[in-house]
């Protein structure tokens, strides 16, 4: 028998959730080198720079590698014979640990969790409750797998009641595409196969928290049919051409992990989950000696990747733009924004869009302005703000044709493509959209020089802030005319990678 103290399970909880906030694991980090080394599209590879700088950044400074530091996924597997020294239930305990975690005062994780969901949507204020998984399985230990989950990759989860006799491999070439780049690719893909519907979907995120070998077991070769599966589909959907962030490139995916359990035979359940640019995920055994701690990985693992944005950079006065100037930016050309730009995300979008219908004068005042789509992690000691990566803008898309039209707003930056509605928007009133790379949070807050709150203040981190910003490099994703480099360039790819 093993006697497990109820704060040694808190502790290890909380120190895995500060530890994969900001450390990628070594093998990702080395996947994403592997790419950034054999990428061709100059666009795609200098997403893949800013990824890997941003991640020595975040090991270095301690800080949150994506300002969405994620819904936690736990995965227990709870030994028969452990005993525990608790008054706590096991969800309770790993829910302290998540508080814990996501309240330290030194590396405060920002709170995404609603309680309500369907109704008032309340943060909760501490990022639980958790999703926990628990197995009983023989033995005297507790193994914990632990993950912290972006919403914007987990948004693009697929699932699918397949035929028996219905191509995997064709369902999943045909849903990549349209899960667009809000997951923000590079990353891996879990595949759950079998079992019903909600079995493949636990065994797609399970999937996820395995290493990435594929590049192991292209050199080996497969000895199963799902090797198999996973190395044709590693190369059918990198053959799409999707690239970084959807810009068009060599590399979408770093790996496909699947998981398979037995199924009805008329039933072929597949679910695709994929984990973004800022994977994280931790794993820990308990034996009753005391808490389980991560053990940090060495910086001579990072590679010396250095970015810049080239002498080709358009140089950008927000406090100065015009409708004029934005007819010139090109699609796929890099900017380096300075001056003043506003935030707003889902909450401050509705808020706003309701107060237009009604008739009613908004907070700020928009025209001829730019609205950044983020939602900042709280500053520590002397930053002006947090990690404050983008997030998918297409969740403003049904915002945009009304703000453009009724605010003057001039531009709008986030990660992802727009949806057509937004793109018909954008070339009717002559606007712009931007993009800034998802997974490089904490790079892009040190363009960040002054950050104030405008208006909405009890939304929290969906507040509008006026951030005051030098030199923040963003890629023209659709311009004035409509077209949109999100469709243009992995076509483009597409073409080069089958003419090979």
């Amino acid at each position: 028998m093993t006697i497990i103290r109820q704060d040694d399970l808190i502790n290890s909880v909380a120190d895995a959730l500060q530890f994969i906030s900001y450390y990628h694991s070594i093998d990702f980090i080395q996947s994403v080198h592997q790419a950034y080394l054999r990428e061709e599209s100059q666009v795609a590879r200098d997403a893949i720079a800013q990824i890997l700088i941003n991640s020595r950044m975040c090991a270095e400074g301690k800080r949150p590698l994506c300002q969405d530091t994620g819904i936690v996924t736990v995965f227990v597997k709870l030994g028969m014979e452990v005993l525990w020294d608790a008054n706590m239930t096991l969800d309770e305990m790993i829910n302290a640990g998540v508080r814990s975690a996501y309240t330290h005062p030194d590396n405060p994780l920002r709170a995404s969790i609603l309680a309500d969901p369907a109704g008032l949507r309340s943060n909760t204020g501490d990022n639980t409750p958790a999703v926990i998984h628990v197995s009983l399985v023989q033995g005297n230990t507790l193994e914990i797998q632990i993950a912290a989950k972006g919403g914007g990759s987990e948004n693009k989860s697929k699932l699918v009641m397949l035929n028996p006799s219905d191509s995997i491999v064709d369902w999943v070439v045909k849903t990549v595409p349209m899960m667009g780049a809000g997951w923000c690719p590079p990353g891996v893909l879990g595949l759950g196969i079998g079992g019903t519907a909600e079995k493949a979907a636990v065994l797609a995120k399970s999937a996820l928290m395995d290493p990435i070998d594929i590049h192991e077991l292209q050199t080996r070769g497969p000895d199963n049919r799902l090797e198999e599966l996973r190395l044709e589909l590693f190369t059918a959907v990198n053959g799409l051409g999707i690239g970084a962030q959807g810009l068009g490139g060599l590399t979408t995916v770093l790996d496909v992990k699947i998981k398979d359990y037995p199924t009805h035979a008329a039933s072929l359940p597949v679910c695709m989950i994929p984990n973004c640019a800022a994977t994280r995920h931790a794993h820990f055994v308990l034996d009753g000696s005391g808490p389980a701690l991560q053990t940090p990985p060495s910086l001579k693992h990072y590679p010396q990747v250095t970015w810049q944005a080239g002498t080709g950079a358009r140089r950008v006065n927000l406090n100065e733009i015009s409708t004029t100037d934005v007819r010139h930016w090109q699609p796929g050309e890099t900017l380096l924004l300075s001056g003043k730009m506003l935030t707003g995300r889902d909450a401050a979008h509705k808020r706003m869009v309701e107060l237009l219908d009604q008739g009613e004068t908004l907070p700020v005042d928009l025209k001829g302005r730019f609205i950044y789509y983020v939602g900042p992690v709280n500053p520590v000691a002397d930053e002006v703000v947090g990690p404050a990566g983008p997030t998918t803008s297409t969740r403003m898309d049904k915002f945009t044709t009304t703000m453009l039209a009724k605010t003057g707003l001039l531009g709008m930056i986030g990660k992802a493509e727009r949806g057509q509605v937004a793109i018909d928007a954008i070339k009717a009133h002559q606007a712009v959209y931007l993009i800034a790379v998802g997974g490089a949070a904490y790079l892009v807050s040190k363009a960040i020089k002054q950050a104030r709150v405008l208006a909405f203040a009890e939304l929290g981190m969906e507040a509008i802030y006026e951030f005051e910003v030098v030199d923040m490099p963003v890629t023209v994703a659709v311009d004035s005319s409509g077209s949109s480099v999100h469709q243009t360039g992995p076509a483009k790819w597409y073409q080069i990678i089958h003419s090979q």
